[in-house]
């Protein structure tokens, strides 16, 4: 099934700069058939599945009919349910918004009639709706049809299950001798092809074929989130499955870019691949990501192309894929040469429709499941960190340190107190005021010998659930960055607001951010980044002073041209960095 870019299909640049806009990089298959034999005026039976992208493939061609000069009907849309109307009502609005004077309106059964009489005599051109409200504002006179140029029926075969059959038939006769008419259907059986020969008029019969085949080694398994709380979903199952070597898709370059920026800002170490990089970035991109020098690739159908892995532990659908067959390309990257592999998909709200058509569509066997809370999460990361342990001791892979040992028990601390305020430490936990030296600020451990983890990796915690994300402070405690002047301190409490930076350790060299307090940037911001881009150990990173514009970060003097090179244009906060070595009177 031939895919080709909007740019090749003869529509507007009003059209591409929306498309653009919207972030898609090329068409699907659906909207490579139609557009192209649409714009022409001939009528079309569109056969394909739900989620094939078939809304811009006849959005398109009836946004580009419009003139939009004339206040009057010109596109009628009639969709099953009020839910396909609002969602066909949106996407329209998407694609003609630099269309200029071209407007829409759903008209559906449930909403007030006076929005909808408002909107009809403001002069609209596109009206979605369905058969029984737009038969209902044809009898009240509300709605005239005497102007129409295109009609389109989306998912046909719904609506005549539905009983809407007679109503189609009546909006049908009403409407002009000369129109277009655009027939979409999964199936046609012999309902819609009486009515395709009663209306319609020597139209081009397009049929996009189901070609996905299940991938056997793949365990597939999507989870209903909702848009905003994806991010933590994808968290929580990279910790709680402990994966290291995985691809994430994403439905347009804008989304890669963001995801990518979180990630890195929480210490995963991820790239991204689109097909707004040059050729040169993407070959580069690739290469590292055979070479497993990162552990996550971001990326869109299109840029994930030629990309041959065989040993992927897992691919995501953060975003769900236009159609099946795209579904099981992307699936079918992991569970590769007789391996077994995992494939999770993330569907929020109305996508739950579209995900089950392309299962009954192309026979896929995918099982619903729910995320694992965070108690579990945190369960897995200490059987992880167990198991490590364990592995480290029976290897005898660590140097011994009985004279540090030693001088503890002399003082009196128990063998297990003592081994668990170091375990505390290796997973990141806090220290108190006492024992923080004046000239740090934050230090993230180093992981145990043979741990690969990403300092400051943890799952995401989900909004009002009472928990800070690691490196940010929570309710009541404080903030290790500079917050108060010295005159609001509680009395007697220690000054440790603004570190002073009388000196640094041996072997460290300052660095200079151009990102401080007015970005919001954390300690573990500063940490995760560095660790996440050059995989340098978390130990190289000594102390942080945050300003309001700027921020001061020792680094061991061996890494800082990584860092300096690395990290040079990645973005923080939105902000691009550019880092650079600070003379020793800055403060």
């Amino acid at each position: 099934m031939e895919k080709r870019p909007f740019d090749q299909l003869g529509v507007s640049a009003e059209i591409l700069k929306a498309v653009a806009k919207m972030g898609f990089e090329e068409a699907s298959p659906i909207q490579t058939a139609v557009i192209p034999v649409a714009l022409t005026g001939r009528d079309i039976v569109g056969q394909s599945s739900t989620g094939s992208g078939k809304t811009a493939a006849f959005a398109i061609p009836a946004i580009e009919r419009v003139e939009p000069a004339r206040r009057v009907v010109q596109v009628l849309i009639l969709c099953p349910t009020r839910e396909l109307a609002v969602q066909v009502a949106e996407e329209t609005g998407k694609l003609a918004l630099f269309k200029k004077g071209v407007r829409e309106v759903p008209i559906y059964g449930g909403q007030s009639y006076d929005r909808q009489f408002r909107a009809l005599e403001a002069g609209v051109q596109i009206v979605i709706g369905t058969p029984g409200r737009v038969m209902d504002h044809m009898d009240r006179g509300t709605l005239r049809l005497d102007a129409l140029k295109l009609v389109v029926l989306d998912e046909a075969d719904r609506m005549l299950d539905m009983g809407f059959r007679d109503d189609i038939e009546k909006i049908l006769s009403a409407v002009p001798e000369q129109r277009q008419l655009l027939f979409f259907s999964a199936t046609m059986p012999r309902a819609i092809q009486e009515l395709i020969g009663r209306y319609s008029r020597d139209p081009a019969w397009l049929k996009i074929e189901a070609q996905a085949q299940n991938a056997p080694q793949v365990e597939q398994v999507y989870f209903e989130v909702d848009r905003r709380s994806k991010l933590e979903a994808l968290a929580r199952l990279i910790d709680v499955h402990d994966f290291r070597y995985g691809i994430i898709f994403c439905s347009t370059k804008i989304m890669v870019d963001d995801l990518d920026e979180h990630l890195h800002s929480r210490g995963y170490a991820v790239d991204r691949l689109h097909g707004d990089l040059s050729q040169a970035q993407r070959t580069r991109v690739m290469e590292k990501f055979r070479e497993r020098k990162f552990e996550f690739l971001i990326a869109t159908d299109v840029a994930a192309r030629g990309l041959d892995v065989d040993d992927l532990e897992v691919v995501f659908n953060f975003d769900l894929p236009n159609d099946a067959e795209d579904y099981t390309h992307r699936i079918g990257r992991t569970g590769r040469a007789g391996r077994s592999g995992r494939a999770f998909t993330f569907v929020s709200g109305q996508e739950i429709y579209k995900l089950q058509s392309m299962i009954r569509w192309a026979k896929l066997r995918i099982r619903r499941e729910r995320l694992p809370s965070l108690d579990e999460v945190e369960e897995a990361r200490a059987n992880v960190f167990f198991e490590r342990i364990r592995a480290t001791l029976e290897a005898k892979q660590f140097k011994p340190h009985d004279r540090m040992i030693d001088r503890l028990l002399d003082q009196g601390y128990a063998s297990t107190d003592i081994c668990s305020a170091l375990i505390h430490l290796l997973q990141g936990g806090p220290t108190t005021p006492a024992v923080v030296a004046p000239a740090k600020v934050e230090r993230v451990a180093s992981p145990p010998p043979g741990n690969a983890a990403v300092p400051g990796r943890s799952p995401i915690p989900a909004a009002g659930d009472g928990r800070a994300p690691r490196g940010t402070p929570a309710d009541g405690e404080e903030e290790t960055t500079p917050s108060a002047p010295s005159s609001e301190r509680a009395p007697g409490k220690p000054k440790y607001d603004r570190p002073a930076r009388t000196g640094r350790e041996a072997g460290m060299t300052t660095l200079f951010f151009n990102v401080g307090r007015k970005q919001l940037v954390t300690p573990a911001d500063i940490v995760g980044k560095i660790a996440g881009v050059t995989r340098l150990p978390a130990d190289v990173v000594g102390a942080i002073d945050i300003h309001q514009r700027h921020t001061l970060v020792d680094v061991a003097e061996s890494a800082a041209e990584v860092v300096l090179a690395k990290l040079a244009g990645i973005k923080l906060k939105g902000v691009a960095i550019a880092p650079a070595r600070a003379g020793d009177e800055t403060s």
